[in-house]
């Protein structure tokens, strides 16, 4: 039997934490550059996306407790910052998870989208009665 390449802690970790690919593009970016303050814009021009959906990433970041504003004077920017050691293993593990199975990854977060969107039309479906 082949070894599925997500162990099963990283597989849940994705299925519960990482809404979508740019949330983890802009994860992952803040990972690589910890020490490195971002503003929307900064984060925009690095992920080719706009300064709002840049700003809302990194919102969702903080409020996964991933990423923490900047003390003043740069409290409008944000930093790479683990709420917890085991938060920060886990995301080092998804970080090289995803330079090695790049497709395997994106492949379960796009199923989690689809499973959500599916639920969400079903919630509006007219059905006969029967």
């Amino acid at each position: 039997m082949i070894r599925p390449p997500i162990s099963e802690d990283l597989r849940r970790f994705v299925l519960t934490s990482v809404p979508s690919v740019p949330f983890l593009e802009a994860l992952l970016l803040l990972r690589a550059n910890a020490g490195q303050q971002w503003s929307g814009e900064m984060l925009a021009s690095r992920l080719y996306t706009s300064e709002r959906t840049a700003q809302g990433l990194l919102d969702e970041l903080c409020r996964s407790g991933m990423a923490a504003p900047c003390p003043p004077p740069h409290q409008h920017c944000y930093c790479y910052a683990p709420a917890s050691a085991v938060l920060r293993e886990r995301i080092d593990g998804l970080a090289e998870l995803y330079a090695r199975h790049l497709v395997d990854v994106t492949n379960l977060i796009h199923s989690t989208l689809d499973r959500k969107a599916q639920q969400f039309a079903d919630a509006f479906r007219l059905r006969k009665d029967t």
